[in-house]
């Protein structure tokens, strides 16, 4: 699959310009939405995906987080309504665009039960870094971003268990994902427990 077809080129060239505001926002910026994109194609392929499937996946990839231009909550359903316009004035499939709609929708934090390979990789892929070595980096900028768009302080050790309890529901659905990252999930739990364990002590 070549993410350098004039499908996709014209996408990024797309999305890039719709994100810009976001410039303020520490974690969901362009280069979010690249390494969701970059990721859905990489689990796309490892998961014997066909060519058409990865190019709806990387799609989906690069317009799930175009919502927050309107909105910082509640805003998947935005999202899909921007890729439809978009992909209709592009004038690609109809059953595609459909279908990236559909896929789109799986990144809503409430969407707990992918029912296909398309939504377990899109649900994969956004939550990727969660569990990479840079973990704590992202965690990081969310955590400046929530605190700059809704106007509130977010103090530990109040955030960091709500990182854990997020942590602890989650879960990886492809089998890719499940090797690869596990193990790196597994540090990250036992290091941000360890840090939540000592902001206790401190506090004694």
């Amino acid at each position: 699959m070549n993410l350098d077809n004039k499908v996709i080129r014209r996408a990024k060239v797309y999305v890039n310009q719709l994100l810009i505001p976001l410039e303020q926002h520490y974690y969901h910026q362009y280069s979010h939405a690249l390494e969701v994109m970059d990721r859905a194609v990489y689990l796309g392929k490892k998961e014997w995906l066909n060519d058409d499937d990865i190019e709806v996946l990387a799609i989906a990839g690069l317009f799930h987080d175009t919502w927050f231009i309107i909105q910082y909550d509640d805003n998947e359903p935005i999202w899909a309504k921007i890729a439809q316009n978009y992909l209709k004035s592009m004038l690609y499939d109809r059953d595609k665009i459909q279908l990236i709609e559909e896929i789109i929708l799986a990144t809503a934090p409430s969407y707990k039960n992918p029912k296909n390979i398309y939504e377990q990789i899109i649900i994969d892929s956004d939550l990727d870094n969660f569990w990479r070595e840079d973990f704590f980096d992202k965690m990081e900028n969310i955590h400046r971003e929530r605190e700059t768009i809704k106007n509130i302080k977010l103090l530990d050790p109040d955030w960091k268990h709500w990182v854990i309890d997020f942590l602890a529901e989650h879960k990886y659905f492809t089998k890719t994902q499940k090797v690869e990252r596990n193990t790196q999930k597994e540090k990250n739990m036992t290091e941000l427990e360890k840090m939540v364990q000592e902001l206790e002590n401190e506090e004694i």
